[in-house]
């Protein structure tokens, strides 16, 4: 079965540096007041100042926005903003009046800026409007019509509020909700065939070029490290999807996005548990969070090349497949002793990383669910991010602060590289201990990156958070779009 590509709300966005009159309100269902984290004296031309004020006096708590009938009729969010609020509080703040704003399912929403600060007034206009696209867009439900969905219309910002970058958050917004989308749907809904499907009809609408990979041609290029992962898969759909983005006038090597894409994993031959076993079919994220970021990257009209790695399949139980202490064959020609068959994700980018670097990529991004250890080290509110570029550490500090997804540097030193020697092969996969899997993971993808490539790999620890994380309210997050996408601006700033 192939999915139908989602639909992406549109919002029509309109800027005003005047504040409203009470008579202008009356055409809005509902009206967001940003008002000062410091109580202060408000502006006199604010409508319903008088009534504001008394509303705030009462609601001492500056953390929580105040929801509140209007004068004038409709819903009213009276929200305080700390001077100075970094991107990640913005979205947190931007998720909770969103979620009060559509209780009442308005259609037209105003928001009257009274903040001192411009570039805080440009940063909750942007994490209003990617609160409001992460809230309104339809996630996959299989069976009888969804509950209704609140369709806004237009959003209005008033006052003195910079220039908020709508598109990359309208580009983002698309991204991150594809992302979403794509990891929320059942397993036999996406297998590898589905999903290859479903970036073939992408490509086709965004202009990219596509190539599929599949085990027969992964055979005769010596990719043993992917095909040991899918032997026992009842389907022969695996295979590796790349993707190519070519902009009208760009030149020289590309940067390559690349994304583990198992789309459903039983752990092979060291079987998961039942509870571990529950919600692997979004064990694909990475991939999901790499296409986003690819369609993100588009809709800005990115001017550098941009190849994207899909690495899809899925890890069965059954009489053909590997086991511990067997031996496979990279694309690179290394030799790899199989350590534990629940560590397929690292097997699957292997190769998918070393054909990225055979394209001659001279940046590499991945994304991937990768370990258990990394959600041990920082839980599910940020994830992890390995380099072999170790001054590009504090830029990924400073890229996911800046974006709202953080990502907090790990070490990726080469000593822990004598913990993957093995008596038989050139590599183990992993090290028995489950200690530092993160590390040691990354270590082993190492390998597979050409030195002369600058690579940074992102284990998504925050891909899933119980009750959203920032401005999503599903425990799917789609992390990393925003992420991806301020980073490859950066590289191509920096180059």
């Amino acid at each position: 079965m192939q999915p139908t590509l989602p639909d992406f709300p549109k919002i029509t966005i309109k800027q005003d540096p005047q504040l409203p009159t009470e008579s202008d309100l009356e055409a809005f269902d509902a009206v967001v007041c940003l008002l000062p984290g410091e109580p202060e004296a408000l502006p006199d031309n604010l409508p319903w100042k008088a009534f504001l004020d008394a509303r705030m006096e009462r609601f001492p708590d500056r953390k929580q926005p105040v929801t509140t009938g209007l004068p004038g009729g409709g819903h009213g969010v009276l929200a305080r903003i700390a001077e100075g609020v970094e991107s990640f509080d913005a979205l947190s703040r931007a998720g909770k009046i969103v979620a009060s704003l559509l209780e009442t399912h308005p259609r037209h929403i105003a928001v009257l800026s009274c903040l001192k600060s411009k570039r805080d007034a440009e940063c909750m206009s942007e994490a209003l409007l990617a609160a409001l696209h992460a809230a309104i867009f339809r996630m996959p439900r299989i069976g009888k019509a969804p509950p209704r969905q609140p369709a806004v219309e237009s959003l209005h910002l008033h006052g003195d509020i910079g220039a908020p970058d709508i598109a990359r958050v309208e580009a983002t917004a698309e991204g991150n909700n594809l992302a979403r989308w794509l990891t929320q749907l059942p397993g036999n809904y996406l297998t590898p065939g589905i999903y290859r499907g479903f970036a073939n009809a992408l490509a086709e609408r965004e202009g990219w070029k596509m190539d599929f990979l599949d085990r027969k041609r992964l055979e005769k290029l010596g990719a043993g490290a992917f095909l040991s992962v899918v032997e026992a898969s009842p389907r022969e759909d695996a295979g590796i999807c790349h993707l190519r983005y070519r902009p009208p006038g760009a030149r020289g090597k590309p940067l390559a996005l690349v994304g583990k894409g198992i789309c459903f994993d039983t752990g092979g031959t060291n079987l998961k548990n039942a509870s571990g076993m529950l919600g692997m079919h979004g064990d694909m994220g990475g991939s999901a969070v790499a296409l986003g970021t690819l369609l993100a990257l588009t809709r800005l009209g990115f001017p550098e090349p941009v190849d994207c790695w899909l690495a899809l399949a899925e890890n069965h139980i059954g009489e053909r497949a590997v086991r511990c202490n067997d031996v496979v064959t990279a694309v690179d020609g290394t030799t790899i002793e199989i350590i534990n068959t629940d560590a397929e994700g690292r097997m699957v980018l292997a190769d998918t990383l070393a054909l990225a670097g055979r394209e001659e990529a001279r940046a590499i991004l991945d994304f991937a669910t990768l370990t258990g250890s990394c959600v041990a080290a920082l839980g599910h509110r940020m994830s992890g991010g390995l380099t072999n570029r170790p001054d590009w550490n504090l830029a990924l500090l400073e890229t996911g602060r800046d974006c709202g997804e953080r990502v907090w540097p790990l070490p990726n030193s080469a000593d822990y590289d004598e913990d993957l020697e093995s008596p038989v092969a050139d590599i183990r996969q992993c090290r028995p201990p489950a200690e530092a899997d993160h590390i040691y993971a990354a270590r082993f993808l190492n390998r597979f990156v050409p030195a002369e490539c600058g690579w940074v790999h992102v284990d998504m620890s925050a891909g899933t958070r119980e009750g959203g994380l920032a401005h999503i309210p599903t425990d799917t997050t789609g992390f990393g779009v925003r992420f991806g996408t301020a980073w490859m601006h950066r590289l191509l700033e920096n180059q």
